[in-house]
């Protein structure tokens, strides 16, 4: 797992999926100051990067959930990602909105799936784990049995990985914050300055560039 860790790391500092510029931080949605922006969707553009993780996908849900009954993207990150994986798996696929959506049917949980089946969630990245276990959540009120999640990256923040043990659910990710930094500084992509902003910058990451 080690070597799939640090070849998608490697992948999406090499396509720019992932940037780090601690000298001239990024601004969140949230409003956090980031000296990293992160999208994975970037990875749907490079073939080769994306056949690597629909088969790193496929083969983590093949080892950890081998009697899986339904793959689930969460939306709209992880919509594309999950319908490969469902592919290449021979499963059903279904995607989960962040809400019920507001015309037609209201459905928030899009596709065919039966109440009691149990499923995989795909996403694409984990950073508050808020979203992400907003669709567990919903996979859950309808009727699924949610094995576990597994994500692209995960910035690794404390206050994801308790939320995720608040709701009892199972994350595992093809790769995570501590590997890539540790990659980027050793191929000279950032300093050992770099390094020491990046790391204390997860530790208080809502606090970091506020003056």
């Amino acid at each position: 797992m080690d070597a799939i860790a640090n070849k998608t790391a490697e992948y999406l500092l090499q396509i720019k999926a992932i940037k780090l510029q601690p000298a001239k931080p990024f601004t969140w949605a949230s409003g956090w100051k980031s000296p990293i922006y992160c999208d994975n969707r970037m990875t749907l553009s490079f073939p080769v990067v994306r056949t690597f993780i629909r088969d790193s996908f496929a083969a983590r849900v093949r080892q950890l959930y081998p009697d899986a009954e339904v793959i689930a993207g969460v939306a709209t990150g992880a919509i594309a990602h999950g319908a490969l994986v469902a592919d290449s798996l021979g499963l059903p696929f279904i995607y989960v909105r962040s809400g019920v959506k507001d015309h037609g049917l209201g459905n928030q949980i899009e596709g065919y799936f039966e109440k009691g089946q149990k499923v995989v969630v795909i996403e694409d990245l984990i950073s508050t784990g808020g979203s992400s276990l907003g669709a567990v959540k919903a996979l859950r009120e309808a009727g699924c049995t949610v094995a576990g999640m597994i994500a692209i990256f995960t910035y690794g923040f404390s206050k994801a990985v308790e939320a995720f043990a608040a709701e009892e659910c199972r994350l595992d990710t093809l790769s995570d914050y501590t590997v890539l930094v540790d990659l980027a500084a050793a191929s000279g992509y950032i300093s050992e300055q770099d390094v020491a902003t990046l790391r204390d910058w997860r530790l208080e990451p809502s606090a970091w560039g506020r003056e």
